[in-house]
C-alpha cells in the first residue's frame, strides 16, 4: 500500500480539530487513507442502504454506538447526522474524534457550514501525484504514460488498463454523482457538455461559446460547471489581478483534476494516440498544473496558484503568489530545451523587473541558469515544489 503524501497533514489536523473531513473525488483513496491513519476507529460506510437508513431515521441512536468516535465514509449522504455531531463535539474536548469522508464537496460543505464550522479541519485528496504513481506502478512511467493513465489508485492497485477503467468511472460518475448533486434530466446532453469541456482543456473559459455548442443557455452551463467543480472533475484556475499597466483577461482557465479522465473524454485510447494528439501540449500543461494543485492540497497550504494574461496575448502559465513577490512558471510539452521556452519569462522580467522563474518541460534534464531561472523536468517537481 502506498503511503499518501497527505498522511502527515491528516494526522496534524486530527491533533488540532475535534473532527476531520477528507474530501475528494470518488476512488481517489479517501477511505484507504482514513482507515490506514485511523485504524483504531470503527469504520462505517454510509453508502450501505441499511446503515444509511438507520442513521437517517434515528441519528441519536446511531451515534450512541460510536461514543469514542468513528470514520464515517460518504458522510454527505446523511445530512441528518451533522446537527447531532455538533452537540457531541461541543460536549467533548477530544481531538480527532470523528473522521468524515465525502466525494461531494458542495453537499458536504453545505452541511458542515451549517453545523460544524470551526470544529472541523479540511483536507482535499486528489488522485495520486507523480511520485505516488511511480511508487504504485513500481517503475518509471514515460511522460505520455503518466498523462494517459492519470492518477486514480484503482488503475495501479488492480492493474486495470486506463482505457478500460476510466470510461466506466466517467459513466458511473454521470449516472450517479451528477444526479445526486443536480436533478439533470438529459444525461446525454450533460455527457456532451463534459466532452466539450475536455476539448477546451487549458483554455480560457468562454461560457457563451460553450453554451452554444452544448445547446443550452449560459445559466445552465454555469450550473453544470459548479457540478463538475464540486465533484472534483474540473478545476478553474483564476487569473492573477496584477495589472502592470495592461488590461487583463478576467476569465478563468479550465483544467481537469485528472488528465486520464480528460484523455478518456477526448477519445484517446492509447499512449501512441496521445503522442500524436493535437491537444497533447494542453494535456501536459493540465498535468503540471494538477501537480501544483495536489501539492497545495496534500500540504494543506493556502491556494496561491493563478495564471497571468493580458489582452495582447502575453501569458504566464502559472503564477505562484508568494505574498511579497510573484513566481512565474512556464510549461512546455517539448523534450528539447530551446530559446523559445524563455520568451514569456523574459517578457515578465521586462514588465516586472523580476528575473526569477521556472520552465517545466517534458524532458529529463534539470538546469539552474545564472539569471536565476530554472529548467525542471516534469517528473522531479517534488524536489522544488515546497521550496517555490
Amino acid at each position: 500500500m502506498i503511503i499518501r503524501e497527505a498522511t502527515g497533514e491528516v494526522k496534524i489536523l486530527a491533533r488540532q480539530f475535534k473532527a476531520v473531513a477528507i474530501v475528494g473525488p470518488r476512488q481517489s483513496g479517501k477511505t484507504t487513507l482514513a482507515r490506514n491513519v485511523f485504524s483504531s476507529k470503527p469504520y462505517v460506510s454510509l453508502e450501505n442502504p441499511d446503515t444509511r437508513r438507520f442513521a437517517q431515521e434515528d441519528p441519536r441512536g446511531f451515534l450512541e454506538q460510536y461514543k469514542e468516535g468513528a470514520v464515517f465514509d460518504e458522510a454527505q449522504r446523511v445530512p441528518e447526522l451533522f446537527s447531532y455531531l455538533q452537540q457531541i463535539l461541543d460536549e467533548s474536548s477530544e481531538k480527532g474524534q470523528f473522521i468524515l469522508t465525502g466525494s461531494n464537496n458542495f453537499l458536504l460543505q453545505e452541511n458542515i457550514s451549517q453545523s460544524l464550522a470551526g470544529r472541523i479541519g479540511y483536507l482535499y485528496l486528489l488522485p495520486f501525484s507523480t511520485e505516488e504513481v511511480q511508487k504504485a506502478a513500481q517503475r518509471s512511467l514515460s511522460v505520455e504514460e503518466a498523462l494517459f493513465s492519470g492518477g486514480y489508485p484503482p488503475i495501479f492497485d488492480n492493474q486495470i488498463p486506463p482505457g478500460k477503467w476510466l470510461p466506466n468511472y466517467i459513466s458511473t460518475y454521470i449516472e450517479r454523482d451528477v444526479r445526486q448533486i443536480k436533478n439533470i434530466s438529459n444525461l446525454n446532453q450533460f455527457e456532451r457538455f463534459l466532452k466539450l469541456c475536455a476539448g477546451r482543456i487549458g483554455q480560457l473559459l468562454n461560457m457563451s461559446s460553450l453554451a452554444i455548442e452544448a445547446g443550452v443557455d449560459s445559466k445552465t452551463i454555469a450550473s453544470w460547471l459548479s457540478v463538475l467543480e464540486s465533484s472534483f472533475i474540473i478545476h478553474l484556475l483564476k487569473p492573477h489581478h496584477q495589472n502592470f499597466n495592461k488590461r487583463l483577461v478576467k476569465m478563468p482557465k479550465l483544467y481537469f483534476c485528472d488528465t486520464g479522465v480528460a484523455c478518456s473524454l477526448l477519445g484517446i485510447k492509447s499512449v501512441s494516440q496521445l503522442t500524436l494528439h493535437p491537444l497533447k501540449g494542453s494535456i501536459f500543461e493540465n498535468y503540471v498544473v494538477g501537480e501544483f494543485i495536489k501539492d497545495r492540497y496534500n500540504r494543506n497550504t493556502p491556494f496561491d496558484l493563478y495564471f497571468w494574461r493580458d489582452n495582447s496575448g502575453n501569458e504566464i502559465d502559472i503564477i505562484i503568489d508568494k505574498g511579497t513577490y510573484l513566481y512565474p512558471v512556464e510549461v512546455k510539452a517539448g523534450k528539447t530545451i530551446t530559446s523559445d521556452y524563455f520568451k514569456n519569462l523574459q517578457f515578465w522580467e521586462k514588465i516586472t523587473g523580476s528575473p526569477a522563474g521556472a520552465v517545466i518541460y517534458a524532458g529529463n534534464d534539470l538546469q539552474k541558469r545564472s539569471n536565476g531561472m530554472q529548467v525542471l523536468p516534469w517528473n522531479r517537481l517534488q524536489e522544488i515544489l515546497p521550496k517555490n
